[in-house]
């Protein structure tokens, strides 16, 4: 009976036994890379807790697509696509951006879902995925926590120098309350920062995209956490007062999001006042312009509702501009007071959940918004948890690429959100067939993929484990590039107001 009253807090103990196992033998990676081989143990009680709560009838193991099926033959189609884009020409929207941007709630977009619209979800959702491939987190570098590449560096490092964006800011945090596995440390004594983790950054479009997406987009793209289970099993899960109306959220996000100690490095200001004062500078500055600006606000996880904590303070400030926020794999946030509070501002919320997927779940498992229908019994119930905005939901078993069993892990990763994006067309179709993403990202963290496209599970690591080989032959770790390393100084700068001078220049 006891899984039945608590099976968030049960499943999330026995994840945590399991990665605590799995941790004697971690090998530092660039991302929260573990090995998620799951337990039969473990993989029986996700599918009880799944079947509980009718998110799907348990999995049953089956076997992988036949080779000589020649409707579902992945290895060939896999193969077939290694010489051609990973992606389409980008398209102009600046006539349909409102829509895209969810003014009219993305009505009649998502089911079938729009080309266009895919193709910017996917977008937003690789700025998200910027803030794992870039964290370093090793616990043996004294800058575990921080990002390993500076503003001008990142998209280049990470692939995305072609999405007609520049980082302008870097937004840190901390906590007051106890969130394992969401703030990395080291295991060294001295470290660039022993309060505070690099949580993501504020981005502008270049003059080429702001022309085909029609006007300034200003993006911020916030961290969230590889393994949720066990800072879900530590939140306190209360809800606490947020702005001066009847709107309450979660009080462990809030503490993420408004923490500061003027006894720490990169924390004298939150997160909160961090984002809060480069998104005026640079609102500021294209607005005395006459440009239309838009915000669009990402996250994947607690990311996600960072995201929603940033939108609520984002259209307080700035009324008359749209906002939009586009969060994957979210949890729920606040109660009904703040939902309804987002929405009279105007701010317009995509949310993109995986149906097997617990954590958008969370917290609320069992007291959530479902309970609204009870308003003539109970009257209104301001201590419960709600979710905001629209829905596109996807299925693991749509993709033929992927396998068939419960991987709690691998399924919460946002790269299995961006796989199943890309090939979703609607929820009576199958997998679209030209979906062009690199099949091959989704296992860089998890085992997700099919034994038959021969993808290494957990691949993504920089090169012999961090390691270099000096002149003298030895193995050592390497120094980081002076411009790399974080520097409180720098960092206080206002970097809206550096790039709005490259701009100038025609950026």
């Amino acid at each position: 009976m006891k899984a039945i009253h608590h099976p968030h807090r049960l499943l999330a103990t026995h994840i945590h036994q399991h990665n605590q196992q799995l941790n004697k033998n971690r090998v530092p990676m660039v991302y929260a890379y573990q090995d998620v081989k799951t337990s039969k143990k473990s993989n029986r009680l996700g599918e009880t807790l799944s079947n509980l709560l009718n998110i799907q009838k348990p999995y049953q193991k089956i076997n992988p697509p036949s080779t000589h099926d020649s409707n579902w033959n992945t290895l060939n189609i896999h193969e077939d696509k290694a010489n051609t884009p990973t992606m389409s020409p980008k398209e102009d929207i600046s006539d349909r951006w409102r829509d895209i941007h969810g003014v009219q709630e993305w009505e009649g977009l998502l089911d079938p879902l729009h080309p266009l619209l895919r193709r910017e979800i996917v977008k937003y959702g690789e700025f998200a995925q910027a803030t794992y491939d870039a964290l370093d987190f090793d616990s043996f570098s004294e800058y575990c926590g921080s990002c390993m590449y500076n503003t001008h560096k990142l998209f280049d490092k990470l692939g995305l120098s072609k999405s007609g964006y520049k980082v302008t800011k870097y937004i840190y945090a901390m906590s007051h309350i106890d969130m394992p596995q969401w703030l990395e440390r080291s295991r060294l004594t001295y470290t660039w920062s022993k309060d505070s983790n690099w949580i993501g950054f504020v981005a502008v479009s270049d003059d080429e995209e702001s022309r085909r997406i029609g006007r300034r987009d200003i993006v911020v793209a916030w961290r969230g956490t590889v393994t949720p289970s066990e800072w879900y099993e530590n939140m306190q899960r209360k809800l606490e007062p947020i702005g001066h109306m009847d709107s309450k959220v979660e009080h462990g996000f809030l503490s993420i999001y408004t923490s500061k100690s003027d006894s720490t490095r990169y924390n004298k200001s939150s997160a909160s006042e961090q984002v809060m004062k480069e998104l005026k500078s640079l609102v500021d500055f294209y607005k005395s312009k006459g440009e239309e600006v838009s915000l669009t606000i990402t996250g994947h996880s607690l990311g996600g509702a960072l995201a929603l904590l940033n939108a609520y303070e984002s259209a307080a400030n700035f009324p008359k501009h749209p906002i939009s926020v586009i969060s994957f794999a979210s949890p729920r946030v606040g109660n009904i007071a703040f939902r309804d509070e987002l929405y009279q501002m105007g701010v317009k919320i995509l949310r993109v959940t995986v149906k097997q997927d617990l954590v958008p779940r969370m917290p609320g498992i069992v007291l959530n918004e479902s309970l609204q229908k009870f308003d003539d019994f109970t009257g209104s119930l301001e201590w419960i948890y709600t979710h905001v905005g629209a829905e596109l939901k996807l299925d693991v078993r749509s993709s033929p690429y992927l396998k068939r069993g419960f991987n709690f892990i691998g399924i919460h990763m946002l790269e299995t959100y961006l796989h199943l994006v890309d090939g979703f067309v609607s929820a009576s179709s199958t997998f679209r067939s030209n979906a062009k993403r690199d099949v091959a990202l989704v296992n860089k963290a998890c085992d997700m993929l099919v034994d038959e496209l021969r993808i290494p599970t957990c691949w993504y690591q920089l090169a012999h484990k961090g390691l270099e080989c000096n002149s003298y032959g030895r193995w050592v770790r390497p120094k980081r590039d002076p411009e790399d390393i974080p520097s409180p100084t720098r960092e206080e700068q206002s970097h809206g107001e550096l790039v709005l001078q490259e701009i100038s220049y025609g950026f």
